[in-house]
């Protein structure tokens, strides 16, 4: 049966974002996300060239997939927020991958900013805010991401209710704290 180099390719990625998002790039190892994928290192460097060329790839997928999925949506911020909050609750290891990436090989987050640049753009030409593009997009970020970042012992202070009720609560409050945000003032 002759090899399908796409979806070895892919099967390394995937296993290489969740070996990457638990164990970071020095904890995570080249053996197992071969295990994982069904192939073996050889293939990986022969694709990736090496491992911080692996994790480099990984995180630009997962930031390149993240931007595709949640795509700007300048005329509704709020809303955007709580779509990048959906986000990180179905794909939690994108998150994990990218703090990870921040602490060990911050270069590697660099790679995406053409699809960061854009979401600028779609805010500048959207003026919705008296803030610069740039500031609502960090700000915007940072609180959909708040409640996957924060303490376990701060975000465990609310009261037990259903999960469901929980995420969406939540996702409420990034929602409506972007509103907030973006009101303009006198």
């Amino acid at each position: 049966m002759p090899r399908d180099a796409d979806a070895t390719k892919e099967r390394i990625l995937a296993a290489a974002t969740a070996e990457f998002a638990t164990h970071g790039y020095a904890g995570g190892r080249v053996e197992r996300i071969a295990s994982q994928a069904k192939s073996n290192v050889r293939m990986i460097y022969a694709y990736y060239g090496g491992k911080s060329s692996l994790f480099d790839a990984t995180v630009a997928e997962a930031l390149r997939r993240m931007a595709e999925n949640v795509p700007p949506r300048p005329d509704d911020l709020a809303e955007w927020a709580g779509d990048v909050f959906d986000h990180h609750q179905r794909f939690p290891d994108v998150l994990r991958l990218s703090m990870w990436a921040q602490l060990e090989r911050p270069e590697a987050t660099a790679e995406p900013s053409e699809a960061y640049r854009d979401k600028t753009l779609a805010v500048a030409t959207a003026d919705a805010s008296p803030l610069s593009p740039v500031d609502v997009l960090v700000f915007v970020y940072a609180i959909a991401q708040a409640w996957q970042l924060s303490p376990a012992g701060l975000t465990g202070l609310e009261e037990a209710t259903d999960e469901s009720e929980t995420v969406a609560a939540r996702r409420r409050s990034v929602v409506i704290a972007v509103e907030r945000m973006l009101q303009k003032g006198p």
